[in-house]
Protein backbone atom coordinates (compact mmCIF):
# COMPACT_ATOMS: atom_id res chain seq x y z
CA UNK A 1 0.00 0.00 0.00
CA UNK A 2 3.17 2.62 -0.07
CA UNK A 3 1.72 4.46 -3.29
CA UNK A 4 -1.43 6.10 -0.45
CA UNK A 5 -0.42 8.60 2.01
CA UNK A 6 -2.16 9.93 4.90
CA UNK A 7 -4.37 13.00 3.52
CA UNK A 8 -4.42 11.37 -0.02
CA UNK A 9 -7.66 11.81 -1.61
CA UNK A 10 -9.20 8.46 -3.07
CA UNK A 11 -11.96 6.75 -4.58
CA UNK A 12 -12.56 3.12 -3.44
CA UNK A 13 -15.46 1.06 -3.69
CA UNK A 14 -17.64 -0.35 -0.83
CA UNK A 15 -20.71 -2.42 -1.25
CA UNK A 16 -20.13 -2.61 -4.88
CA UNK A 17 -20.49 1.14 -4.50
CA UNK A 18 -17.70 4.20 -5.08
CA UNK A 19 -17.18 6.33 -2.21
CA UNK A 20 -15.63 9.18 -2.02
CA UNK A 21 -13.05 9.74 1.02
CA UNK A 22 -9.80 10.81 2.72
CA UNK A 23 -6.79 8.07 2.88
CA UNK A 24 -6.11 7.92 6.37
CA UNK A 25 -3.72 4.52 7.00
CA UNK A 26 -3.26 0.85 6.74
CA UNK A 27 -4.48 -1.74 8.94
CA UNK A 28 -3.77 -5.36 8.61
CA UNK A 29 -4.46 -5.11 5.24
CA UNK A 30 -6.74 -3.10 4.71
CA UNK A 31 -6.57 0.63 3.52
CA UNK A 32 -8.95 2.87 6.58
CA UNK A 33 -10.43 5.72 4.57
CA UNK A 34 -12.31 8.51 5.79
CA UNK A 35 -15.34 8.86 4.14
CA UNK A 36 -16.65 12.65 3.11
CA UNK A 37 -19.69 11.74 5.84
CA UNK A 38 -17.15 11.79 8.80
CA UNK A 39 -17.06 7.67 8.87
CA UNK A 40 -14.52 5.32 8.87
CA UNK A 41 -14.29 2.64 6.97
CA UNK A 42 -11.53 -0.38 5.75
CA UNK A 43 -11.31 -1.78 2.18
CA UNK A 44 -9.16 -3.32 0.00
CA UNK A 45 -6.33 -1.06 -1.14
CA UNK A 46 -6.69 -2.69 -4.57
CA UNK A 47 -10.30 -1.26 -4.88
CA UNK A 48 -8.59 2.15 -3.98
CA UNK A 49 -7.84 5.13 -6.89
CA UNK A 50 -5.42 8.00 -6.34
CA UNK A 51 -7.33 11.14 -7.07
CA UNK A 52 -5.23 14.20 -5.48
CA UNK A 53 -2.14 14.29 -3.01
CA UNK A 54 -2.61 16.86 -0.88
CA UNK A 55 0.57 18.84 -0.54
CA UNK A 56 2.05 19.28 2.88
CA UNK A 57 1.85 22.81 4.60
CA UNK A 58 4.76 24.49 6.25
CA UNK A 59 4.59 25.38 9.82
CA UNK A 60 3.63 29.17 9.96
CA UNK A 61 3.14 29.31 5.94
CA UNK A 62 0.05 29.71 4.36
CA UNK A 63 -1.11 27.51 1.71
CA UNK A 64 -0.51 29.72 -1.28
CA UNK A 65 -3.43 27.12 -2.55
CA UNK A 66 -5.65 28.87 0.16
CA UNK A 67 -8.55 31.50 -0.67
CA UNK A 68 -6.94 34.42 -0.06
CA UNK A 69 -10.59 36.21 0.48
CA UNK A 70 -11.32 34.15 3.48
CA UNK A 71 -10.60 35.02 7.19
CA UNK A 72 -6.80 34.02 8.54
CA UNK A 73 -6.51 31.78 11.01
CA UNK A 74 -4.14 29.76 12.91
CA UNK A 75 -3.59 26.50 13.99
CA UNK A 76 -1.49 25.83 16.87
CA UNK A 77 -1.07 22.98 17.58
CA UNK A 78 0.06 20.91 20.97
CA UNK A 79 -1.06 17.21 20.49
CA UNK A 80 -3.90 15.32 22.20
CA UNK A 81 -6.34 12.80 20.04
CA UNK A 82 -7.13 14.93 17.60
CA UNK A 83 -3.82 15.10 16.25
CA UNK A 84 -3.32 11.39 17.15
CA UNK A 85 -3.71 8.02 14.90
CA UNK A 86 -3.26 4.36 16.60
CA UNK A 87 -0.47 2.77 16.82
CA UNK A 88 -1.04 -0.93 15.43
CA UNK A 89 1.03 -2.72 16.62
CA UNK A 90 -0.19 -1.85 20.03
CA UNK A 91 -3.27 -0.85 19.85
CA UNK A 92 -2.30 2.84 21.60
CA UNK A 93 -3.36 6.15 20.44
CA UNK A 94 -0.24 8.28 20.36
CA UNK A 95 0.15 11.94 19.11
CA UNK A 96 1.58 12.01 15.93
CA UNK A 97 0.01 14.79 13.63
CA UNK A 98 1.74 17.76 12.96
CA UNK A 99 -0.92 21.05 12.50
CA UNK A 100 -0.45 20.50 8.83
CA UNK A 101 -1.81 17.12 8.77
CA UNK A 102 -4.91 18.05 10.88
CA UNK A 103 -5.53 20.06 7.74
CA UNK A 104 -5.48 17.43 5.07
CA UNK A 105 -7.23 15.36 7.18
CA UNK A 106 -9.95 18.05 7.74
CA UNK A 107 -10.49 19.38 4.09
CA UNK A 108 -13.50 21.28 4.53
CA UNK A 109 -11.53 23.75 6.88
CA UNK A 110 -10.10 25.31 3.24
CA UNK A 111 -13.98 26.75 2.98
CA UNK A 112 -13.58 28.57 6.30
CA UNK A 113 -10.54 30.25 6.36
CA UNK A 114 -7.05 29.97 5.29
CA UNK A 115 -4.85 28.96 7.45
CA UNK A 116 -0.99 29.06 8.78
CA UNK A 117 -0.33 26.29 11.08
CA UNK A 118 2.16 26.24 14.54
CA UNK A 119 3.14 22.99 15.73
CA UNK A 120 4.07 23.99 19.09
CA UNK A 121 4.22 20.23 20.77
CA UNK A 122 3.07 16.86 20.04
CA UNK A 123 1.96 15.63 23.79
CA UNK A 124 -0.71 14.06 25.15
CA UNK A 125 -2.60 16.16 27.62
CA UNK A 126 -1.40 14.80 30.84
CA UNK A 127 1.97 15.62 30.10
CA UNK A 128 0.95 19.66 30.05
CA UNK A 129 2.38 21.94 32.80
CA UNK A 130 2.69 25.82 33.44
CA UNK A 131 5.91 26.30 31.36
CA UNK A 132 4.04 24.71 28.61
CA UNK A 133 0.88 27.10 29.63
CA UNK A 134 3.44 30.14 28.96
CA UNK A 135 4.65 29.34 25.50
CA UNK A 136 1.53 28.42 24.48
CA UNK A 137 -0.20 31.85 25.71
CA UNK A 138 3.20 33.62 24.31
CA UNK A 139 2.74 31.41 20.89
CA UNK A 140 -1.16 32.37 20.45
CA UNK A 141 -0.31 36.03 21.22
CA UNK A 142 2.07 36.19 18.34
CA UNK A 143 -0.61 35.07 16.09
CA UNK A 144 -2.96 37.35 17.09
CA UNK A 145 -0.09 40.19 17.04
CA UNK A 146 0.60 38.93 13.72
CA UNK A 147 -3.00 39.09 12.19
CA UNK A 148 -4.46 36.05 12.57
CA UNK A 149 -8.74 36.88 13.03
CA UNK A 150 -8.82 33.97 15.16
CA UNK A 151 -6.53 31.20 16.52
CA UNK A 152 -7.12 27.40 16.92
CA UNK A 153 -5.77 25.58 19.64
CA UNK A 154 -6.21 22.01 19.19
CA UNK A 155 -5.29 20.09 22.47
CA UNK A 156 -5.94 16.87 24.58
CA UNK A 157 -8.82 16.42 26.21
CA UNK A 158 -8.37 15.14 29.52
CA UNK A 159 -6.66 18.52 30.64
CA UNK A 160 -7.90 21.15 28.00
CA UNK A 161 -9.76 22.90 30.98
CA UNK A 162 -6.89 23.76 32.75
CA UNK A 163 -5.03 25.31 29.43
CA UNK A 164 -7.82 26.96 28.23
CA UNK A 165 -8.34 28.65 31.50
CA UNK A 166 -4.50 29.42 31.97
CA UNK A 167 -4.43 30.78 28.03
CA UNK A 168 -7.80 32.82 29.60
CA UNK A 169 -6.31 34.60 31.91
CA UNK A 170 -2.96 35.29 30.49
CA UNK A 171 -3.70 36.34 27.10
CA UNK A 172 -6.21 39.70 26.57
CA UNK A 173 -7.49 39.14 22.86
CA UNK A 174 -10.01 40.76 20.42
CA UNK A 175 -10.35 37.68 18.60
CA UNK A 176 -11.61 33.86 19.26
CA UNK A 177 -9.08 31.66 20.70
CA UNK A 178 -10.63 28.09 20.10
CA UNK A 179 -9.69 25.01 21.85
CA UNK A 180 -10.52 22.01 20.50
CA UNK A 181 -9.95 18.15 20.74
CA UNK A 182 -11.35 15.00 20.10
CA UNK A 183 -12.60 12.51 21.82
CA UNK A 184 -11.45 9.51 19.77
CA UNK A 185 -8.44 9.20 16.77
CA UNK A 186 -8.93 10.22 13.42
CA UNK A 187 -8.70 6.58 12.19
CA UNK A 188 -11.72 5.33 14.54
CA UNK A 189 -14.90 5.16 12.68
CA UNK A 190 -16.38 7.16 15.09
CA UNK A 191 -14.16 9.67 15.64
CA UNK A 192 -15.34 13.14 16.43
CA UNK A 193 -12.39 15.12 14.37
CA UNK A 194 -13.95 16.80 11.62
CA UNK A 195 -17.06 18.05 13.37
CA UNK A 196 -15.27 19.35 16.28
CA UNK A 197 -12.17 21.24 13.15
CA UNK A 198 -15.25 22.38 11.11
CA UNK A 199 -17.17 23.94 14.23
CA UNK A 200 -13.94 25.52 16.13
CA UNK A 201 -13.11 26.65 12.30
CA UNK A 202 -16.48 28.16 12.07
CA UNK A 203 -16.37 29.53 15.95
CA UNK A 204 -12.92 31.27 15.10
CA UNK A 205 -14.43 33.02 12.41
CA UNK A 206 -17.47 34.30 14.11
CA UNK A 207 -18.10 37.76 16.18
CA UNK A 208 -16.88 35.88 19.27
CA UNK A 209 -13.64 37.74 21.63
CA UNK A 210 -12.73 35.44 24.31
CA UNK A 211 -11.01 32.16 24.94
CA UNK A 212 -13.53 28.72 24.43
CA UNK A 213 -13.62 24.90 24.04
CA UNK A 214 -15.78 23.95 21.41
CA UNK A 215 -16.72 20.35 21.53
CA UNK A 216 -19.39 18.13 20.54
CA UNK A 217 -22.92 19.27 22.42
CA UNK A 218 -24.90 15.71 21.72
CA UNK A 219 -24.14 12.15 20.92
CA UNK A 220 -25.46 12.91 17.38
CA UNK A 221 -23.06 14.73 14.25
CA UNK A 222 -25.77 17.60 15.01
CA UNK A 223 -24.52 20.92 16.87
CA UNK A 224 -20.80 21.75 18.86
CA UNK A 225 -20.66 23.93 22.29
CA UNK A 226 -19.14 26.45 22.58
CA UNK A 227 -17.72 26.89 26.21
CA UNK A 228 -16.56 29.69 28.04
CA UNK A 229 -12.53 28.81 28.94
CA UNK A 230 -12.93 29.74 32.54
CA UNK A 231 -16.20 27.40 32.96
CA UNK A 232 -15.98 24.46 31.26
CA UNK A 233 -15.13 20.69 32.66
CA UNK A 234 -15.07 16.99 30.74
CA UNK A 235 -17.98 15.46 32.50
CA UNK A 236 -16.87 11.98 30.68
CA UNK A 237 -14.04 9.84 29.71
CA UNK A 238 -15.02 8.58 26.30
CA UNK A 239 -18.38 9.92 24.98
CA UNK A 240 -18.24 12.74 22.48
CA UNK A 241 -20.37 14.89 24.87
CA UNK A 242 -18.23 15.18 27.13
CA UNK A 243 -17.88 18.69 27.70
CA UNK A 244 -20.17 20.80 29.91
CA UNK A 245 -20.34 24.75 30.92
CA UNK A 246 -20.71 24.58 34.63
CA UNK A 247 -22.54 27.56 36.61
CA UNK A 248 -22.89 29.15 33.43
CA UNK A 249 -24.57 28.48 29.94
CA UNK A 250 -22.70 27.98 26.96
CA UNK A 251 -21.73 30.56 25.12
CA UNK A 252 -23.20 29.64 22.15
CA UNK A 253 -23.71 26.71 19.33
CA UNK A 254 -22.23 25.89 16.00
CA UNK A 255 -24.78 24.23 13.76
CA UNK A 256 -23.63 21.05 12.06
CA UNK A 257 -23.41 20.72 9.12
CA UNK A 258 -24.48 24.01 8.39
CA UNK A 259 -21.85 25.46 10.48
CA UNK A 260 -24.08 28.28 11.17
CA UNK A 261 -22.94 30.04 14.56
CA UNK A 262 -25.27 31.52 17.23
CA UNK A 263 -23.29 33.42 20.30
CA UNK A 264 -25.22 34.18 23.63
CA UNK A 265 -25.50 37.83 24.69
CA UNK A 266 -23.31 36.93 28.31
CA UNK A 267 -20.55 35.91 25.49
CA UNK A 268 -17.46 38.50 24.70
CA UNK A 269 -17.69 40.45 21.73
CA UNK A 270 -14.43 40.92 19.16
CA UNK A 271 -12.77 43.88 19.68
CA UNK A 272 -14.21 44.44 23.44
CA UNK A 273 -10.19 43.96 24.38
CA UNK A 274 -6.91 44.76 22.81
CA UNK A 275 -4.22 42.04 22.55
CA UNK A 276 -2.16 41.91 25.53
CA UNK A 277 0.41 39.48 27.10
CA UNK A 278 0.41 38.90 30.68
CA UNK A 279 2.86 35.59 30.94
CA UNK A 280 3.95 35.38 34.65
CA UNK A 281 2.68 32.58 36.49
CA UNK A 282 3.87 31.00 40.50
CA UNK A 283 4.30 27.33 39.36
CA UNK A 284 4.41 26.60 43.21
CA UNK A 285 0.65 26.25 43.55
CA UNK A 286 -0.89 22.78 44.90
CA UNK A 287 -4.86 21.53 44.68
CA UNK A 288 -5.67 18.94 47.17
CA UNK A 289 -9.64 17.69 47.55
CA UNK A 290 -11.01 17.52 51.25
CA UNK A 291 -12.53 13.87 52.03
CA UNK A 292 -13.42 12.53 55.55
CA UNK A 293 -11.08 11.22 57.61
CA UNK A 294 -7.66 13.17 55.81
CA UNK A 295 -4.88 13.46 58.43
CA UNK A 296 -3.27 16.97 58.39
CA UNK A 297 -0.17 15.28 57.20
CA UNK A 298 -1.30 15.19 53.72
CA UNK A 299 -0.82 18.79 54.07
CA UNK A 300 2.56 18.48 54.63
CA UNK A 301 2.98 17.40 50.95
CA UNK A 302 2.76 20.92 50.35
CA UNK A 303 5.04 22.37 52.48
CA UNK A 304 6.75 25.40 50.56
CA UNK A 305 4.11 25.71 48.21
CA UNK A 306 3.11 29.64 48.17
CA UNK A 307 -0.72 28.77 46.92
CA UNK A 308 -3.14 26.08 47.74
CA UNK A 309 -6.41 25.09 46.36
CA UNK A 310 -8.88 23.27 48.38
CA UNK A 311 -12.14 21.73 47.05
CA UNK A 312 -13.82 21.39 50.28
CA UNK A 313 -17.24 19.72 51.16
CA UNK A 314 -20.66 21.74 50.59
CA UNK A 315 -20.53 25.85 51.69
CA UNK A 316 -16.23 25.36 51.69
CA UNK A 317 -15.39 22.73 55.07
CA UNK A 318 -12.83 21.27 56.03
CA UNK A 319 -12.12 18.72 58.70
CA UNK A 320 -11.60 20.82 61.90
CA UNK A 321 -8.48 18.88 62.49
CA UNK A 322 -6.58 20.99 59.33
CA UNK A 323 -7.71 24.62 60.54
CA UNK A 324 -4.12 24.91 62.94
CA UNK A 325 -2.20 22.98 60.32
CA UNK A 326 -3.64 25.62 57.24
CA UNK A 327 -2.96 27.86 59.90
CA UNK A 328 0.55 27.56 59.73
CA UNK A 329 0.25 27.41 56.18
CA UNK A 330 -0.70 30.68 55.62
CA UNK A 331 1.25 32.18 58.37
CA UNK A 332 4.07 30.99 56.74
CA UNK A 333 3.08 32.76 53.27
CA UNK A 334 0.85 29.98 51.25
CA UNK A 335 -2.38 31.77 50.40
CA UNK A 336 -4.69 29.45 50.62
CA UNK A 337 -8.17 29.56 48.39
CA UNK A 338 -11.21 27.58 49.41
CA UNK A 339 -13.87 26.22 46.60
CA UNK A 340 -16.45 23.74 46.75
CA UNK A 341 -16.45 20.33 45.27
CA UNK A 342 -20.12 20.53 44.31
CA UNK A 343 -20.66 21.28 40.62
CA UNK A 344 -23.23 24.08 41.01
CA UNK A 345 -23.60 27.01 43.88
CA UNK A 346 -20.96 28.61 45.70
CA UNK A 347 -18.88 28.87 48.80
CA UNK A 348 -20.19 30.60 52.03
CA UNK A 349 -18.07 30.38 55.01
CA UNK A 350 -19.96 32.55 57.13
CA UNK A 351 -22.77 29.58 57.81
CA UNK A 352 -21.14 26.98 59.81
CA UNK A 353 -18.15 27.66 62.71
CA UNK A 354 -15.94 25.89 60.46
CA UNK A 355 -15.88 27.79 57.59
CA UNK A 356 -16.11 31.12 60.46
CA UNK A 357 -12.80 29.31 61.85
CA UNK A 358 -11.37 29.33 58.24
CA UNK A 359 -11.82 32.95 57.21
CA UNK A 360 -10.27 33.69 60.67
CA UNK A 361 -7.41 32.30 59.76
CA UNK A 362 -7.14 33.49 56.68
CA UNK A 363 -8.87 31.42 54.15
CA UNK A 364 -9.66 32.91 50.50
CA UNK A 365 -13.37 32.18 49.50
CA UNK A 366 -13.21 31.05 46.10
CA UNK A 367 -16.89 31.64 45.01
CA UNK A 368 -18.09 29.90 42.41
CA UNK A 369 -15.14 29.54 40.84
CA UNK A 370 -14.15 25.52 39.42
CA UNK A 371 -11.24 24.22 41.64
CA UNK A 372 -8.81 23.63 38.88
CA UNK A 373 -9.65 27.10 37.61
CA UNK A 374 -9.15 28.86 40.90
CA UNK A 375 -5.70 26.76 41.08
CA UNK A 376 -4.70 28.55 37.55
CA UNK A 377 -6.16 31.82 38.48
CA UNK A 378 -3.71 31.44 41.86
CA UNK A 379 -0.87 30.63 39.87
CA UNK A 380 -1.35 33.57 37.77
CA UNK A 381 -2.74 35.71 40.65
CA UNK A 382 0.52 35.26 42.70
CA UNK A 383 2.67 35.60 39.59
CA UNK A 384 1.48 39.19 38.65
CA UNK A 385 0.34 40.37 42.19
CA UNK A 386 2.32 43.13 44.39
CA UNK A 387 1.43 41.85 47.59
CA UNK A 388 -1.22 39.61 50.28
CA UNK A 389 -3.67 42.14 50.09
CA UNK A 390 -3.90 42.58 46.54
CA UNK A 391 -3.76 38.75 45.91
CA UNK A 392 -6.82 38.51 48.16
CA UNK A 393 -8.66 41.15 46.03
CA UNK A 394 -7.93 39.70 42.76
CA UNK A 395 -9.10 36.04 43.46
CA UNK A 396 -12.39 37.33 44.99
CA UNK A 397 -13.11 39.78 41.32
CA UNK A 398 -14.47 38.30 38.29
CA UNK A 399 -11.16 38.77 35.74
CA UNK A 400 -12.36 36.51 32.76
CA UNK A 401 -15.40 35.14 34.28
CA UNK A 402 -14.56 32.80 36.01
CA UNK A 403 -16.40 34.27 39.02
CA UNK A 404 -20.10 34.72 38.89
CA UNK A 405 -22.30 37.47 40.79
CA UNK A 406 -25.09 34.51 40.87
CA UNK A 407 -24.95 31.39 41.01
CA UNK A 408 -26.51 29.78 38.02
CA UNK A 409 -29.27 26.71 38.63
CA UNK A 410 -27.89 24.43 36.16
CA UNK A 411 -29.50 21.20 37.72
Amino acid sequence: MGEFETGDRVVCRYGGEPRDGTYITDRDGWAVIKLDSGYNIGVSPDTCTLVERIPAIPAREADAGQDESLPLLSIVSTGGTIASRIDYRTGAVTSQFSAGDILRAIPGLSSVGRFTTRQLYTILSENMNPAIWQELARAVYEEIRDGATGVIVTHGTDTMAYSAAAVSFMVDTPVPVIFVGSQRSADRPSSDNVMNGLCSASAAVSPLGEVAVVMHDTTSDDRCAIHRGTRVRKMHSSRRDAFRSIGVSPLGYVNYPSLEVTLSDHAVRRATKGPALHDRLEERCGLVWFYPGMPPSVLSGFEGMKGLVIAGTGLGHVGTSLIQPLKAMIDAGCEVVMTTQCLHGRVCDRVYDTGRDLLDIGVIEGGDMLPETALVKLMWVLGNASGREQVRVLMTRDLKGECNGRSYNGL
